[in-house]
């Protein structure tokens, strides 16, 4: 069975070892014990951390992180978890569109402004000839 410590786990992340002590505290991951105390974490913990990085790359919040890895435990079928994050997901486009509009509002505003100060500056050039 392929295990790996914390530093594994935290060097292959590029994360700090904090925050998957973090997680597990949360009850995201929940890592065997060795005999010493030491946690051992499995590739199902692994992938639970690629998933949790994945989900907050895309903007989920821990809770719904949570949720979705959740339903996975519940329903073996994946159908609720799909369900749900599919849902999830729509919201997410809906957001990511929301902000991609303002974006381009604020260009737009900032480029105006920039052809304004450009002609201002000529129109200055101008009049110290």
């Amino acid at each position: 069975m392929e295990t790996y410590s914390i530093s594994e786990l935290a060097k292959q992340f590029n994360i700090s070892t904090r925050t998957i002590r973090y997680y597990e505290e949360i009850g995201l991951l929940a890592p065997k014990r060795r005999e010493n105390g030491r946690r051992i974490f499995s590739k199902r913990e692994k992938i639970r951390l690629q998933l949790i990085f994945r989900g907050k790359k895309y903007g989920f919040q821990l809770e719904e992180i949570r949720e979705m890895l959740e339903l996975f435990q519940i329903d073996r079928t994946e159908k609720k978890q799909l369900k749900r994050t599919i849902e999830y997901g729509e919201e997410k486009i809906m957001e990511v569109n929301e902000r991609i509009a303002e974006l381009e509002e604020i260009r737009g505003e900032m480029e105006q402004l920039l052809v304004m100060f450009q002609k201002k500056l000529k129109e200055l050039e101008c009049s110290e000839r």
